[in-house]
């Protein structure tokens, strides 16, 4: 598929068929999805790829901080990644301190870029994801035993579409756009 028709047809996806989304076809999108760039190609992202019913359950129900949306999208969705990101790198110099004065900013930037790596990626394959951010990091952290140097990024919904949501209205080139 053309990148650009990945880019323009991607659509967070709320409803997905009964299809299994499997280890495998996980494995090849993070495998592309590593490509993402990366403060001084630290390559912080991680994913935690969720199959297990049960643990996907647990997770809707303890970690979404009762937001009704994302236990729904949670529980409907065939997978759950949650991506996290490694602590005390993006931006950062070997001796600890901020290289810039933007501080631990860049963490997040980075989490970001991996995240919209990994959900075009998928739609190039045929999955769709929804990208949730209403959660509790520290629940997520504890219920897949994240390592203590990462932190919880976003948790990503992940499995074939079973709707076709048209694209919401755009903002112009005028009023995002300005040449100096």
């Amino acid at each position: 598929m053309e990148f650009i028709k990945v880019a323009e047809e991607r659509r967070s996806i709320r409803k997905y068929s009964d299809r299994e989304v499997t280890a495998d076809e996980l494995r090849k999108v993070i495998g592309e999805a590593v490509y993402a760039p990366s403060w001084k190609n630290s390559q912080t992202a991680r994913y935690y790829a969720v199959l297990d019913k049960s643990l996907k359950d647990r997770i809707a129900e303890e970690a979404t901080m009762s937001f009704s949306k994302n236990v729904n999208n949670i529980k409907n969705a065939p997978a759950l990644v949650v991506l996290s990101s490694v602590n005390g790198v993006s931006g950062y110099n070997a001796d600890g301190s901020f290289t810039t004065s933007m501080g631990t900013h860049w963490q997040s930037f980075d989490a970001g870029i991996a995240c919209q790596t990994f959900c075009l990626t998928a739609w190039n394959y045929g999955l769709g994801t929804l990208i949730m951010g209403i959660f509790d990091p520290e629940k997520v952290a504890e219920l897949i035993n994240l390592p203590e140097n990462e932190s919880v990024s976003a948790l990503i919904a992940v499995g074939y579409p079973d709707e076709q949501p048209s694209a919401p209205k755009r903002k112009s080139i005028g009023e995002v756009c300005e040449f100096i």
